[in-house]
């Protein structure tokens, strides 16, 4: 059984079996009778809630409050903003009956005289519907701020799916605010991108680049997007979330308005940000291995189990009296703890099972352990375990999950370092690509080479940095002046 738990495909075999592997078998997720939908299972939904609450309070620190707005849309409410519903036209789910009938033949089919005066839209994002409400809340400059946030599930039809990663269906945040000025709208985009960017590396224990998407990159009906940018094990950029000023776009296209101190009519200023479940897909991707999951202490729905181990039943209890101080211990200072006495599982099968599912401490204590004041301590991120005296076990284990914590950062940091180049010559560019990582290269800035550069190496402008490198160059395939160096990368 223990080695049926761990019958994953190797990562150097094929990473994106590994993947599929691992989601499936670590009890995260799995597809659904849907096409292109999946069930979240339980222990995968305890790490999205663990990321829900942590986002949730760095949002409300930031001043802003949760509300929910409809799931379907009115068709013309996407027809407003062109770039828009260009953006978003491919992918939209589109209801048009409100009603089924019985069938002749026992089953039921849609009612022919149920057709919508108006088709709704699943929502793919909320922009449109949220500024058409808005338009109600708004009149004066002592309305704005709104600095709305909410906890939804939205609709983009996608073909290819992947567990996470990209699906027809999934559970996401969107913030939407608006401004008074220009410059406090600016300043809110850059802002929310931070704030992801210190969960990704906080929390998820993952690096992440913060930086301004090119153009053609650009969030549909955007002024400026702002990104990070994790690198995968395999080599991949994963865009993690992503930050928009919207300028005044969809305040002109819902007419909304709002007196200033002088009394003169203004268009409010606004801006989005959003963050999803495939924040799962960068977790799992950023640090697990061939034996299974590595979660972060900080996101981990167990942080520490401690498996007895008996050779009667009457031991066992003996055992769970004698470790009770300690769980309580641990749980007073805030560690979530799970104490499996379970008698249907032999502990082995228990390691590899809390291996599988990436529990980054594991205790171990025996009859044996008790005569002597010892507990075996094992960690899951370097698979190493030392047998430890029993007392003062609580104060190591709450420094072990810190270490932890921060040696995967530390792993994932020195991943990107070593897989991060900078090339002049585009010859070299699309010799370096072919092994992955990001690639530090001058570009002209327009499109056209944009595209070029993505048609001949299926590789893509990841961010304009916002730090680093700022020395202007040469583009490597057009020799035209550039401003600074951008990060290229092979992406999901």
């Amino acid at each position: 059984m223990a080695k049926e738990l761990k019958e994953l495909t190797p990562r150097s075999v094929d990473y994106s079996q590994w993947y599929q592997d691992l989601v499936i078998k670590a009890d995260l997720a799995e597809s659904s009778a849907v096409r292109g939908c999946m069930v979240i299972k339980p222990y995968g939904y305890a790490i999205w809630e663990k990321m829900q609450r942590q986002l949730d309070d760095m949002f409300k620190e930031t001043g802003h409050s949760n509300a929910y707005f409809p799931l379907f849309i009115p068709k013309s409410f996407l027809s407003r903003e062109a770039d828009h519903v260009e953006g978003f036209a491919k992918e939209c789910a589109v209801v048009t009956h409100y009603r089924l009938k019985t069938s002749p033949d026992g089953g039921v089919v849609v009612d022919p005289e149920a057709r919508l005066e108006e088709e709704l839209i699943v929502r793919p994002t909320s922009e449109t519907i949220i500024w058409n409400t808005y338009k109600g809340w708004i009149q004066s400059w002592r309305d704005l701020p709104i600095l709305c946030n909410q906890w939804a599930n939205v609709v983009r039809w996608e073909m290819r799916t992947r567990l996470f990663l990209r699906t027809a269906e999934f559970l996401w945040q969107e913030g939407h605010t608006a401004h008074a000025t220009q410059a406090e709208a600016e300043e809110e985009a850059m802002r929310m991108v931070n704030v992801y960017a210190d969960f990704a590396r906080n929390y998820m224990a993952v690096p992440v680049h913060v930086g301004v998407k090119s153009a053609n990159e650009r969030f549909a009906g955007a002024v400026e997007t702002y990104t990070i940018e994790a690198l995968m094990q395999d080599g991949k950029a994963l865009q993690s979330g992503t930050s928009h000023f919207l300028g005044q776009n969809f305040a002109k296209a819902f007419d909304v308005t709002f007196t200033n101190k002088e009394g003169q009519q203004e268009l409010v200023w606004a801006t989005s940000w959003g963050v999803s479940t495939r924040l799962m897909g960068a977790l799992i991707m950023s640090h697990s291995d061939d034996n299974g999951l590595v979660l972060p202490p900080k996101l981990a729905p167990y942080q520490v189990v401690i498996i007895p181990i008996y050779k009667s039943l009457e031991q066992r209890d003996e055992i769970t009296r004698y470790i009770q101080p300690l769980l309580s211990e641990l749980k007073s200072r805030g560690i979530s703890v799970r104490y499996d006495d379970a008698d249907n599982k032999k502990p082995g099968w228990k390691f590899s099972e809390y291996e599988l599912k990436g529990v980054p401490v594991r205790l171990a204590l025996g009859g044996r352990d008790m005569e002597q004041g010892t507990i075996e301590v094992a960690r899951r991120d370097t698979l190493t375990k030392e047998t430890l005296p029993y007392e003062g076990i609580a104060d190591h284990v709450a420094q072990l999950l810190e270490d932890i914590q921060a040696n995967i950062y530390q792993k994932a940091l020195d991943y990107r370092e070593q897989h991060t180049i900078t090339v002049d010559s585009y010859e070299e560019f699309k010799e370096k690509i072919e092994e992955g990582g990001f690639i530090l290269a001058h570009w002209d800035g327009t499109p056209e080479t944009e595209e070029k550069i993505k048609a001949e190496t299926k590789a893509t402008i990841r961010c304009i940095p916002l730090l680093g490198d700022k020395t202007p160059g040469k583009c490597m395939v057009t020799g035209r002046p550039s401003a600074q160096r951008v990060l290229f990368a092979r992406a999901y």
